[in-house]
């Protein structure tokens, strides 16, 4: 058996093949990596996308705070999940040198991290411009698969967290993933995390009565997005450094995502449990002017 899979792993996809390199841009003395850029792509298409959001009638803020909500946002993306990173997949790097949390070059982001950071980011901007938390909360769950999606491309153009061994015909032997082929699971997440959540919590705002029920979006996405983590770790081969948590299944990724689908299973709960209001809801005096939205 040993034999067998080891000459099917010579005639198997090999990454080296597709000719990717983690750089995207090489000028000698300035390197621009693609996983540099699918952050930048994901905060700017998914600010475009809001601000399309926000052009309908009724919508619970202007432009002038979109902006700086997506400042907040991004803020709490990129300390949150490389705070997150540190604390939950390698707390050494804080007990022997913190300062290494700052090396964000080196890669090295935790999603849950980057969810605790938004939250506390939305909860901050609400504070301050008196906006309800559930109208931020859903635009940005609508926004944030974008994000998802290419984050996890950049996985695989980093050649990175690669899936566990496969025989199927798409596996792929990966550069540092030993002489195996592998199941491509950044693929799988990108369009379960990215592609299919989006279209989820899309549908339910342009086609059901989603939008008039404050934080029924958010509780979606981060079932969603919950779901979608359990089942990718089940292809995705475990962190090096961590390993299996319990016997050979569980992983720190579906740890993690239990409390995420526990927290998002009580906002929709919530969500059902309040009335139903008519029109998309507004908190503050900037869009009273506007005409209430159309029922969909």
């Amino acid at each position: 058996m040993i034999l067998t899979f080891l000459a099917d792993a010579t005639a198997a996809l090999r990454f080296e093949d597709l000719g990717l390199s983690p750089v995207a841009l090489d000028l000698g003395f300035f390197h621009l990596r693609w996983y540099s850029l699918a952050y930048i792509a994901g905060i700017l298409i998914g600010w475009w996308y809001l601000l399309k959001l926000l052009a309908q009638p009724g919508a619970p803020m202007a432009r002038r705070h979109a902006d700086d909500l997506v400042f907040y946002a991004s803020l709490g993306i990129i300390l949150g999940g490389r705070i997150g990173y540190v604390l939950f997949y390698k707390p050494e790097f804080f007990l022997h040198n913190p300062l290494q949390i700052l090396t964000l070059w080196e890669g090295g982001m935790s999603f849950h991290g980057g969810l605790l950071g938004v939250i506390v980011a939305i909860l901050a901007f609400s504070m301050k411009n008196g906006i309800s938390p559930f109208l931020l909360s859903d635009l940005v769950a609508i926004v944030a698969p974008i994000g998802l999606f290419f984050g996890r491309i950049a996985n695989f153009i980093n050649g990175e967290l690669w899936g566990r061994a496969s025989d199927v015909p798409w596996a792929m032997v990966f550069p540092r993933g030993g002489p195996m082929p592998r199941h491509p699971s950044q693929l799988y997440q990108a369009t379960f995390e990215g592609m299919a959540l989006l279209a989820l919590v899309v549908a339910l705002w342009k086609w059901t009565g989603g939008r008039r029920r404050p934080g029924l979006l958010t509780g979606v996405f981060c079932m969603g997005y919950a779901l979608a983590r359990i089942v990718g770790e089940i292809f995705r081969e475990p962190d090096s450094f961590l390993g299996f948590l319990v016997g050979d299944w569980l992983t720190m990724g579906m740890l993690l995502s239990l409390p995420v689908l526990a927290f998002g299973a009580w906002l929709v709960w919530r969500a059902y449990r309040n009335p139903l209001v008519t029109t998309w809801p507004t908190n503050s005096a900037v869009n009273q002017a506007r005409p209430p939205v159309d029922p969909m």
